[in-house]
């Protein structure tokens, strides 16, 4: 019997990624769907006729699911992450975990209390650039790595009214918790864990309220340096990889396809030929490893009902967490902050 799962909120990440890869995996069934937007809701209903559409969290609640999946605003991931751990139902959040380390060490507490599993999602690391610069630094294809570098620049020269570009402290947003959730995660998948973190955030637009231009430069323990970039203000676009290693380079540019894919409504198969080519040593052409966000959903169902490993360990989140504040700290102080 799959798990019937309850997804909460249908904005850009529960229709774009959540919904669809939910419906799609072996194993889960989107059994539910809770949106406050008519719209959406209309959209949610069309889309999957056979979901309830409760009105309210509390009517969520009082359905007989198996799995609750937290994509609403940041300023709510906790309380209903906390929610879901006390009705005993396995969770998963989508990043940023929380707007502090400390409140996802409170979430991560409570979850090993009721021994309920908690999971966070960080479809990236599943993007095709990725893995294939994971399977290059397996093979030991560039030697020892000395640079980093990773971007996610746009072009979005309107404000957008959308929380994530509020200023208020507990909307959590700006790009340094949007995007650079992902920046850093990646970072810390890759090299491990960081030593010291400098970071320069700006507002660019004209109305901007939050961080819309960010770089932030991490020392590994390893000894390697990331360095990364989210911009909403740069019509052009640097490289999305740019790796340094003693034995050679590997340089991509452009961003994953899925997401366009999914926004689109194609079909899900589709997703799987989202591969990106790159270049190593700057000549030789890698066609990258198809990207993979079905991958999330399917250790997650192998998880809960055959004990498998969690498709990402919650206290990854609280580590990336942990740099994402000290970068707050040193762009505010112009200094470098030690972990």
């Amino acid at each position: 019997m799959p798990l019937r799962t309850g997804l909460l909120g249908y904005g850009i990440a529960g229709r774009v990624f959540h919904a669809p890869l939910i419906a799609a995996t072996p194993g889960l069934e989107l059994s539910a769907v809770v949106t406050a937007d008519p719209d959406r809701r209309a959209h949610a209903e069309a889309t999957y006729p056979d979901a309830t559409l409760p009105r309210t969290v509390e009517e969520l609640f009082e359905l007989e699911l198996d799995l609750i999946v937290v994509a609403t605003p940041n300023r709510t991931h906790v309380p209903l992450a906390l929610a879901a751990i006390e009705a005993g139902l396995p969770v998963v959040v989508d990043k940023p975990f929380a707007t502090t380390s400390a409140d996802a060490r409170r979430v991560l507490q409570a979850a090993r209390y009721r021994r309920v599993p908690v999971t966070v999602f960080q479809n990236r690391r599943w993007d095709s650039d990725f893995r294939t610069l994971r399977a290059l630094l397996d093979e030991g294809a560039l030697g020892t790595v000395a640079r980093f570098e990773s971007r996610f620049e746009r072009w979005v020269p309107d404000v957008w009214d959308n929380w994530r570009e509020f200023g208020a402290p507990e909307e959590a947003g700006g790009l340094l918790y949007d995007l650079g959730a992902h920046l850093v995660d990646q970072a810390l998948e890759l090299f491990g864990p960081v030593s010291t973190v400098y970071a320069e955030l700006d507002l660019r637009r004209p109305g901007v309220q939050v961080d819309d231009d960010v770089f932030v430069a991490l020392t590994h323990v390893s000894g390697v340096r990331s360095h990364l970039w989210a911009s909403a203000a740069a019509p052009d676009h640097g490289p999305r990889f740019r790796v340094l290693g003693s034995t050679g380079a590997y340089v991509s540019h452009g961003l994953d396809r899925q997401e366009d894919a999914l926004a689109a409504g194609k079909p899900f198969s589709d997703l799987s030929t989202s591969a990106r080519v790159g270049l190593l040593d700057g000549a030789e052409e890698v066609l990258g490893l198809p990207g993979a966000y079905s991958e999330f959903y399917r250790l997650l169902a192998e998880a809960l009902t055959d004990g498998g490993p969690l498709p990402v360990e919650p206290e990854s989140a609280v580590r990336a967490l942990e740099v994402i504040e000290a970068a707050f700290t040193s762009a505010r102080t112009g200094q470098v902050v030690s972990l």
